[in-house]
């Protein structure tokens, strides 16, 4: 099969990245789209929209070496098949580093391919952190459940467990004493893209106001999207950061040094074009970062821009792929509302949910913008612990923070979880 039409590779395109479809037939170039796992292979619906799909033979993807061999039979297939690919997209976390090589091997345009792995896998982003002198919580990489308990001791507690390759807070724990390392047979057996979790970050937890900071670039220019904070309910430490999810403003405290610092990551990671998102913590002795990733964020954030600004934010990310200057560099996002999301969370015990009270009365708040029903009467609610078990997710705007604020606030109000909590063990609702 050969085509003269050019055409856009996208890396799998489902799920927060199946817009990319949508941008890149708009912009008048064929869809092709790879398939690396069956995550994403397997995803209802994944080749709509596809001109040409691709799958990966590899199955397990668990290194830099797997990613390279994804790579090159990407490439292999699309020159067997006469395809003009003009742009290589990751679309999705899963896949950003075969992204990366992808468009190396092409000789596109994208991030250093050099510093993908160091972009996905949170053991080598801690390692180019280091070498590079960003301030970093101190960590201990281990590969077997039973050396956890010795790391942890190592840093001390509070201590934070986390997968390296894992997203979405899904296998992330609190480790608060001695106590929590005595039975780690509760940890999560699989990461977010239901691949076996088989190496851990121990690291010392920082104490602080959480920031997602989103960026993008272009041919190493970077333009500062928006910031987030995750507000949590009281002081206590904790591990799955969403409850009052806002966006903040420049008179936010952390704002100068939070963008500073990302600026620094930015360039310290080869991220050169396309959105990024890091995520970071704002304590007393300075920034730190959590994560960064050469993708769109998840969750609300895509949706309010769509929603409440003039940026198209997946073609933006297509253009500064195409090597073409998006517009965004010459002009300021214009937003025309504030924004937040919250999670209304199950963080007593695993339960049967009777139902979510109050859901009728969101019809009569103002700036409700989207409600996400995760739950049925009757059904098994676990312990929420990442994205992937929230029970109501609500997105709401208003004029300004404070208006933000107060629609939150009001939702909290009138909204609960009624459970009869006891009524299955945590493994059987996992």
């Amino acid at each position: 099969m050969t085509s003269d039409r050019p055409a856009v590779l996208l890396v799998d395109p489902t799920r927060n990245g199946a817009s990319y479809k949508t941008a890149v037939r708009a912009a008048g170039y064929r869809v092709v789209s790879l398939y690396t796992c069956a995550y994403t292979a397997m995803a209802d619906q994944h080749a709509e929209g596809d001109d040409v799909s691709l799958y990966s033979e590899v199955t397990d993807i668990g290194g830099v070496e797997d990613a390279g061999h994804v790579a090159e039979q990407a490439v292999d297939e699309v020159r067997r098949a006469g395809l003009s690919i003009r742009a290589v997209v990751p679309a999705m976390e899963v896949s950003t580093h075969i992204g990366d090589r992808i468009a190396a091997l092409l000789r596109l345009p994208g991030n250093d391919d050099t510093l993908a792995w160091a972009r996905r896998n949170k053991a080598a982003m801690r390692e180019r952190a280091h070498q590079v002198g960003l301030r970093i919580p101190e960590f201990r990489l281990v590969r077997s459940v039973a050396n956890i308990a010795s790391a942890a001791h190592e840093i001390g507690f509070p201590a934070i467990l986390k997968p390296t390759l894992s997203a979405g807070s899904k296998g992330v724990t609190l480790l608060r004493d001695a106590d929590a390392v005595r039975d780690l047979r509760h940890l999560e057996p699989q990461d977010a893209f239901d691949e076996p979790i088989e190496e851990w970050l121990v690291e010392r937890y920082i104490r602080g106001r959480e920031i997602s900071v989103n960026f993008y670039s272009f041919e190493g220019e970077h333009r500062l999207v928006d910031m987030w904070e995750f507000r949590q309910p009281d002081d206590r430490d904790y591990d799955f950061p969403i409850w009052d999810n806002v966006r903040i403003d420049e008179s936010h405290p952390c704002w100068g040094p939070a963008e500073q610092y990302v600026r620094e990551v930015l360039d310290a990671y080869g991220i050169r074009r396309g959105p990024s998102h890091t995520e970071v913590k704002c304590a007393e002795d300075g920034v730190y970062l959590m994560e960064t990733a050469s993708r769109l964020p998840g969750g609300p954030m895509v949706g309010m821009w769509e929603r409440h600004s003039d940026l198209s934010p997946f073609a933006e990310g297509l253009r500064c792929f195409l090597g073409e200057r998006p517009a965004m560099f010459d002009a300021p996002t214009v937003f025309n509302a504030s924004y937040g999301a919250l999670a209304i969370r199950n963080d007593e015990k695993p339960g049967t949910l009777n139902a979510i009270r109050g859901l009728d009365t969101l019809n009569a708040l103002e700036g409700i913008d989207e409600v996400l029903i995760g739950y049925q009467p009757g059904d098994l609610v676990p312990v929420t612990s990442s994205d992937m078990n929230i029970p109501l997710g609500v997105y709401v705007s208003g004029a300004d923070g404070d208006a933000v604020l107060h629609t939150l606030a009001k939702i909290r109000e009138q909204v609960s979880l009624d459970m009869v909590h006891g009524a299955v063990e945590h493994e059987e609702v996992r």
